[in-house]
């Protein structure tokens, strides 16, 4: 059983950065991590918008402050969500038990079909928002590049979140495989 890389039998070992770095879980959440800086940061930095006669800033997205709010508080937690399971990544290996592994990916497989729904609620509500837009508000196009960049890289995520839930999905059958594996045999299971 050499070639099984989520049993018990692999705990334990040193760290590899090599090896984490070429896991494909591993690249899609540091590819969604850098989606989700693209999204927030295009909306903090471009998606406010002044007027001459209003003292007041509005959201680029038809004035609605609701669209801003979404597209930088999803952009934000999915950060900080991605972080923590990149760490989760590097610490997965050290998990000796099966259980808990299996809780691990199922936990990643529930938050990445989450935040894929999320992204795809966001990439529909920044879109519509967008498309109802006046240009009378905006008749300079200030910040429309940063408001197209958002909406796209939303629409991205959603693809990564979900591939990222489907190598997780892949995980857990390997995981299933190996506790029942070390069930049946459990003396080859011994190193």
């Amino acid at each position: 059983m050499e070639g099984g890389a989520y049993g018990a039998g692999k705990a334990g070992g040193a760290f590899d950065p090599y090896t984490l770095v070429r896991q494909p879980h591993t690249i899609l959440r540091v590819v969604s991590w850098v989606f989700s800086i693209v999204v927030f940061g295009s909306i903090v930095n471009e998606g406010y918008l002044n007027s001459p006669l209003e003292s007041e800033e509005f959201c680029i997205y038809n004035r609605n402050p609701n669209a801003c709010g979404y597209g930088v508080t999803v952009g934000v937690l999915a950060f900080l969500t991605c972080l923590l399971y990149l760490a989760l990544d590097v610490y997965f290996p050290q998990i000796s038990s099966v259980k808990d592994r299996k809780k691990a990916v199922l936990s990643d497989i529930g938050v990445s079909a989450f935040w894929a729904f999320l992204w795809f609620v966001g990439f529909c509500f920044l879109a519509n928002q967008w498309q109802v837009s006046e240009p009378k508000d905006n008749p300079l196009n200030e910040g429309t590049d940063a408001a197209r960049a958002a909406i796209a890289f939303s629409f991205f995520s959603i693809f990564t979140w979900s591939l990222t839930a489907a190598l997780a999905v892949r995980r857990f059958k390997d995981l299933t495989f190996q506790e029942e594996y070390n069930t049946l045999f459990p003396a080859s299971a011994q190193p």
